[in-house]
């Protein structure tokens, strides 16, 4: 064997036993399976990772203790369009109608949101952003419920498709 001369089947599973993500079991796993003969090649296609993945999550194992070994570093990502205080400004004002921050509109929908951030802070986000925004604001999409049949005349429109979203 060409990895984890050094740790035994025993440390693997005792790893194991500690990790709560699907990620590190994973990886444990496909270790013990490889210190119990299993080829990098056949782990590879178990795991529908190439080869090299395998590889890699070997050579990690190896080459440093097992807690820190089996997860990944954190990663930054994206920083983000809008600064705390701007973010915390925009969730603020989603919360108020739309009449209130400015804006001749009944409701806050995402192209009004699209505008409302570039107006205030300059920035500019897609619609799907947008809605994201919304969301995670604490406002959802709401349609009104269908009246029940018979209720109205036949000649009246339904008017489920304008939904808003109300916090």
């Amino acid at each position: 064997m060409d990895h984890l001369d050094d740790i035994s089947i025993e440390e693997l599973q005792e790893a194991l036993d500690e990790v709560n993500a699907a990620k590190p079991a994973q990886r444990l796993l496909a270790a013990i399976a490889y210190k119990n003969g299993i080829t990098q090649t056949e782990l590879a296609e178990w795991y529908g990772v190439q080869r090299r993945t395998i590889y890699s999550w070997l050579k990690r194992l190896d080459d440093g203790p097992l807690d820190q070994a089996v997860v990944d570093a954190p990663r930054s990502g994206r920083p983000r369009k809008l600064t705390t205080k701007q973010r915390q400004e925009f969730e603020a004002a989603l919360h108020e109608s739309p009449t209130e921050v400015g804006y001749d509109e009944p409701a806050w929908t995402p192209a009004l949101v699209g505008r409302f951030v570039h107006d205030a802070f300059g920035v500019e986000y897609s619609e799907p952003s947008c809605r994201r925004l919304m969301k995670e604001a604490g406002l959802e999409y709401r349609v009104p419920p269908r009246p029940p049949a018979g209720a109205g005349s036949e000649d009246e429109s339904d008017d489920r498709g304008s939904g808003q979203w109300t916090p």
